[in-house]
């Protein structure tokens, strides 16, 4: 019987739980095995004799492929990949069509003759990088890889950051460890920080993740074990340390493997064994004849080598487990109820108005019993609006928001966990009768907040976007702040709550599992989120609320030491007029007390409140905020842009806590 699986059942790990193909996020092209290096690890068996290259019609079949499925990732991979005579063409043909094309370089390859451009062309593309570096000492390095491979690695490393990789946002580049010999990884976070503070030190290299492999025992790796006498005891070793908490997101579950032929694998390690993807008359099924909703729920073919991913802290081509699967187990698998937070990071609601508690109240116990928001994100004048809940979980701000729309509105809820979302339909037709509607007016779909084209939800469609607590999960956060946007109408509300932080995170805490599901590894740094917003567009936003956070956890607080944490709301308008500063143009705005709810005041942010009649010197971005919004008709506003004052002074209303509301970088603050 097969050994992994006689494993599994040891374990009481059903198979069907955990091996079935799940839904396909990432498509991993193998362009061939022509490599300028010949590594004594490579699972591959790649080196400069490689004869097996990707044609030109396979490259073609592939970017077909690619045009139907758009929103994946793409996964380029080799030997050396830039080495394919059809690398640049495939690279600039795929960019439009995918949501991220991530490239597996060896770092040499940028030396080899004519092929000194890369690194600007791979920043032209906005290619994520993950580079071969199996240590941060030369020794080490040039043992597995070739003499003079860590000098030639260090100099392209440079050359990578002196283009704006890992500088800029947008330029990704990801270090990939393997350990020496028959050994293991060890804990990642730790062997980070000693590659940050190693190759910054001596180098002045940076880089913005380590993704640590396990060498797996076929190909060439296995030759040099067998060689040396060590493959039954490596074999063994990774066995003895088979780790259960991995199996669920090993990646052969969302990726798809493509061959230089363009035959397909449920991962690169089984195309290295030759275990092809069968049809229905075990003829190898290849990318121009394979629709992906065929080979769902689909058994991975796994083996022996298959210990490599799941031993220790677990492996993969993607490293370690991903942010997004780490987000799924901890909420679908560790959270069973609120009270088992480990902080008070997500669970921190602020106080709700009284025709939303209401509604609440009106909400199935079970719902609210997973709730896991921090704060209450939800504005007036809902009637009749089109809504998106971002990471809508169980569904309880879906379901709140869907009274206050009416039975003429609608609201999509949009998560990746299936267990939340199980629980969010099976109370559609409870929930429909409680809110007196004779049909839904809600609707749950399974997608990813980065890309909502997948779910689709099209352009200039959205009234409203909220989110409770669930952009700090995002590992692309600029990606779903791009989302919003484009979904946004035209004078549309993006009205969100989120745990924010008073400093950047260190990169070794942005990873820890329980920090990333307690919402604290993924705290967005404030001025970070300004400059993401300024990058796709947004120049102005507002803080409705904002209170620091008392984790109430020793353990999590001697992690994080003396960052401060803070729930803030925050709210920004699809307007094009804004400027990034305050501008005066002696305009004023009077509130007519017409919003529900808001009879004697209006709150706009934490310095704007107006009392009804009471006319108020605004600056330009304010005026608009007000006028071009659906908050238009509940204004008046006096004046325009014709003549032109200066800055304006805008400013936290005096009655503002100083130690309950953080600084700001947005433009009217």
């Amino acid at each position: 019987m097969n050994p992994f699986l006689n494993v599994l059942e040891s374990q009481n790990i059903p198979k069907e739980s955990c091996l079935k193909r799940a839904e396909l996020t990432t498509l991993q092209v193998n362009m061939g095995d022509l490599c300028n290096q010949s590594c004594s690890h490579c699972h591959v068996g790649s080196s400069p004799q490689g004869k097996k290259i990707m044609p030109l019609e396979v490259v073609d079949r592939i970017l077909e492929f690619l045009s139907k499925n758009r929103g994946l990732i793409l996964d380029i991979t080799g030997g050396a990949p830039e080495l394919n005579p059809n690398f640049d063409y495939f690279l600039e043909k795929a960019r439009p069509l995918a949501r991220e094309i991530v490239i597996r370089s060896n770092l040499t390859v940028f030396f080899e003759p004519g092929k000194e451009y890369l690194p600007e062309f791979f920043k032209r593309n906005n290619i994520h990088l993950i580079c071969s570096l199996p240590c941060y000492e030369e020794k080490n390095v040039d043992a597995q890889r070739g003499l003079g491979v860590f000098e030639k690695s260090i100099k392209a490393l440079q050359l990578l950051n002196s283009c704006g990789y890992s500088q800029d946002k947008e330029l990704v580049l990801d270090l990939a460890y393997n350990p020496k010999g028959i050994n293991l990884p060890p804990q990642q976070d730790i062997l980070e920080r000693e590659y940050r503070e190693n190759l910054k030190k001596s180098y002045g290299v940076e880089f913005n993740r380590l993704v640590a492999m396990t060498n797996v025992p076929i190909k060439r790796f296995k030759e040099y074990l067998e060689a040396n006498g060590e493959y039954s005891n490596y074999v063994r070793l990774l066995e003895d340390n088979f780790n259960p908490d991995t199996v669920t997101g090993i990646m052969c579950r969302r990726y798809l493997s493509v061959g230089y032929d363009g035959k397909l694998y449920d991962c690169d390690f089984n195309q290295s064994l030759n275990w092809a993807l069968k049809d229905e008359k075990a003829k190898p099924l290849s990318i121009d004849k394979v629709d992906i909703k065929d080979i769902e729920n689909r058994d991975v073919m796994v083996g022996e080598h298959c210990f490599s991913c799941t031993a220790g802290f677990g492996s993969s081509c993607q490293g370690a487990l991903d942010i997004k699967e780490t987000v799924k187990a901890y909420y679908g698998k560790v959270l069973k109820t609120t009270k088992d937070l480990k902080t008070t990071a997500c669970c921190s609601v602020d106080a709700m108005p009284k025709k939303q508690r209401e509604y609440l109240a009106k909400i199935h116990p079970e719902i609210c019993d997973k709730f896991y928001g921090c704060g209450s994100p939800i504005p007036p004048l809902l009637k009749d609006l089109k809504v998106l809940d971002l990471g809508c979980g169980t569904g309880r701000d879906t379901y709140l928001v869907s009274q206050m729309v009416g039975s003429r509105g609608f609201v999509i809820g949009v998560d990746m966990t299936d267990e939340q979302l199980d629980i969010a339909r099976k109370h559609i037709d409870y929930q429909t009768e409680k809110s007196g509607f004779k049909k839904p007016n809600v609707d749950f779909r399974k997608g990813y907040i980065e890309n909502l084209k997948s779910v689709g939800i099209k352009d200039n469609s959205i009234d409203l976007v909220i989110s409770n607590c669930v952009i700090n999960l995002s590992p692309d956060k600029i990606g779903v702040f791009s989302e919003v946007f484009r979904v946004l109408k035209p004078g549309g509300e993006f009205y969100f709550a989120d745990v924010f932080c008073g400093r950047r995170m260190p990169e070794h805490l942005k990873h820890d599992s329980v920090l990333y599901g307690e919402c604290l590894g993924g705290a967005l740094y404030i001025e970070d989120f300004r400059r993401s917003l300024r990058k796709i567009g947004c120049l102005d936003y507002r803080v409705v609320t904002s209170r620091r956070i008392a984790l109430n956890n020793k353990e999590v607080e001697e992690k994080v030491g003396g960052i401060d944490f803070y729930s803030m709301t925050i709210r920004a308008f699809k307007l094009d007029d804004l400027e990034d500063i305050c501008e005066d143009y002696g305009q004023t705005a009077v509130y007519l007390g017409t919003i529900s709810g808001c009879a004697h005041q209006f709150k706009l942010d934490d310095h704007h409140l107006f009392f009804t009649g009471k006319p108020m010197l605004v600056c330009g971005n304010t005026a608009s905020m007000l006028s071009n919004t659906r908050y238009g008709k509940h204004f008046k506003i006096v004046g325009d842009k014709s003549r032109h004052f200066g800055p304006f002074p805008c400013g936290p209303t005096p009655a503002a806590s100083k130690t309950d509301v953080v600084k700001t970088g947005g433009s009217c603050c």
